[in-house]
């Protein structure tokens, strides 16, 4: 069995859900253990997994290698004080969340995949999804300010030896983003980008949320490219947290909170 980050809720609480998180280019799971315990606080059960590596001249292998790494992830999710699981049955809503080529990862399987597949999600959360065109950073400091505006998660990032500097300067392979980008599948989309990310392709993200049956775009401001560790990482979970929430209350998807009235 591969090695997960794993991360569980209050002992006395029963778990309401479970999250499996996909790194991206450069980054280990050490990135994901502050959105692990955030969402692990409500009650969410989050594994971690490695991060997808992708062969450029075997896409799809890539793609059907990942996803036994999440037919694998999923064993041992289990909550026996939830109703109708077990050890290995994750409690539903299951939830994966994907970051840079971890989100193209998982955005082409669900275009591909059945929903008989045991990893097969009520929804996916599609963070800093990048684009076609390659942003090229130079140095390690300057591929920082591209990730992230966050003292503390530059810190994680910049100790961290499983972290590569210069993978963002890699470009993401043309058949996995043509593939992430003609998604099509039913389950729920919530798409999170970063109004300063270089790395986006704004236009085609929009274009994908609108041909999507069930999807949300929402636009960070002033985040950057690592938008689930950036300055405003709080809102960003709250916003992922909201999103769980309502998957827990079944069709038809709305917002839990609406506003009647704001001055702001």
């Amino acid at each position: 069995m591969a090695d997960y980050l794993d991360f569980t809720g209050p002992a006395e609480l029963r778990t309401r859900g479970t999250v499996l998180v996909a790194p991206g280019r450069g980054e280990s799971q050490a990135s994901y253990v502050r959105l692990g315990r955030r969402l692990a606080a409500d009650s969410y059960r989050v594994r971690v997994v490695p991060a997808p590596i992708v062969d450029d001249a075997d896409v799809a292998g890539s793609l059907d290698r990942f996803a036994s790494v999440l037919a694998d992830a999923v064993k041992g999710t289990g909550d026996d004080a939830a109703e109708g699981t077990g050890a290995d049955s994750p409690v539903r809503p299951l939830v994966l969340v994907g970051a840079d080529t971890g989100a193209a990862v998982v955005a082409a399987l669900v275009t591909r995949a059945t929903p008989e597949a045991v990893w097969w999600p009520a929804a996916v959360v599609l963070a800093g999804l990048p684009g076609q065109a390659a942003h090229r950073p130079g140095d390690w400091a300057d591929e920082l300010d591209t990730r992230t505006h966050c003292a503390v998660h530059r810190g994680v990032l910049s100790d961290d030896p499983s972290v590569h500097p210069g993978t963002l300067a890699e470009p993401v392979p043309a058949p996995l983003l043509d593939a992430a980008y003609a998604g099509r599948a039913g389950v729920a989309h919530l798409l999170l980008v970063g109004e300063a990310d270089p790395y986006a392709d704004r236009d085609r993200l929009t274009r994908l949320a609108r041909a999507l049956p069930l999807a949300r775009l929402s636009v960070i401001r002033g985040a950057h490219h690592d938008v689930l560790n950036d300055l405003q990482h709080r809102s960003v979970a709250a916003e992922i947290v909201g999103f769980l929430e309502r998957l827990r209350l079944g069709a038809p998807l709305a917002p839990i909170v609406a506003l009647q009235h704001t001055a702001w």
